[in-house]
């Protein structure tokens, strides 16, 4: 299972001193980016091919609180994804002490960023997405490209 070990923060309290809900996106986003980094695709890289991820739906049920100066780990697993990895499902979760804080699911896709449209990640990030730990109630979802998926500058890399 990915995982990170971050400190709850002071901006990331809410009112009542507990970590407020973007705080917990921003986690699962950080996460998610950091895995990516890891495994070749940094920022410069998506740039390089002139794609990304856009997320199109987050959930999260909240456990337990988590104050400041906490210790958290920042779990990341893949809870479904279409064959070509043209759409994913990732798990994350927070933990405080082995115990969840938070689980959140966070569907999303490839986009182009020029022609704005969803497209299938080349096949070196297919490849890291695969080699996420997969939850139990992994889901197979449709794709949602047709014909040539892949990012025109897929060839120079």
């Amino acid at each position: 299972m990915y995982s990170k070990r971050f400190l709850a923060g002071w901006s990331e309290m809410d009112f009542n001193g507990h970590m407020k809900n973007t705080a917990f996106l921003d986690k699962a986003a950080d996460v998610r980016l950091m895995f990516l980094a890891e495994k070749g695709f940094p920022t410069a890289e998506f740039l390089r091919l002139r794609m990304g991820p856009v997320v199109v739906r987050d959930e999260i049920d909240y456990r337990k609180e988590v104050d400041l100066l906490q210790e958290i780990d920042v779990t990341l697993a893949l809870a479904g994804m279409s064959p070509d990895g043209s759409r994913w499902i990732f798990h994350t979760q927070v933990l405080r002490d082995g115990k969840a804080c938070a689980r959140m699911r966070n569907s999303g896709a490839w986009i182009h960023l020029d022609s704005r449209k969803l497209v299938a990640p080349p096949a070196a990030l297919l490849a890291a997405l695969e080699s996420l730990a997969k939850t139990a109630d992994f889901e197979i979802l449709r794709g949602v490209v047709r014909g040539s998926a892949r990012p025109p500058a897929e060839s120079n890399r």
